[in-house]
């Protein structure tokens, strides 16, 4: 993949990775540690915080820092999306739908920036915060 360093995926590293591709949840270090050691019982919590930083630099996952004193949450799709992240209990969906060039080039035009990339955020209530009302 594209932006990727070389990384020697050792079996824990690559026992993170697998729980990263296969969440579709955005999961904190604390549930990836977890969900590892379903798969792996023996590996550390230091091993997989590690591991997660690892990937980060490496290219192979994203970490989500979604604001409110909320913890960081971890994503293996590195392509280039952005997210809806629900104010209430911190989820983060996927959103891929790309801002419009025209919208960007009005933007850099306007500011005088020149605009590499961006990182947008939707903010809101999810499906399940909805349904169950204020806290």
């Amino acid at each position: 993949m594209a932006g990727q360093q070389d990384l020697r995926l050792t079996p824990q590293r690559r026992a993170v990775l697998e729980v990263l591709r296969t969440a579709h949840d955005h999961p904190t270090a604390a549930e990836v540690y977890a969900r590892v050691r379903a798969v792996a019982p023996g590996i550390g919590a230091a091993t997989v915080y590690r591991a997660l930083g690892l990937l980060v630099r490496a290219g192979y996952a994203l970490e989500l820092s979604l604001g409110n004193g909320v913890a960081a949450r971890y994503d293996a799709n590195v392509a280039r999306h952005d997210h809806a992240v629900c104010d209430r209990c911190g989820r983060a969906a996927d959103i891929d739908l790309p801002v419009p060039a025209e919208l960007v080039n009005a933007l850099s035009r306007r500011t005088g920036f020149a605009i590499t990339g961006y990182d947008l955020q939707f903010r809101g209530l999810c499906p399940a915060c909805q349904t169950n009302g204020p806290r």
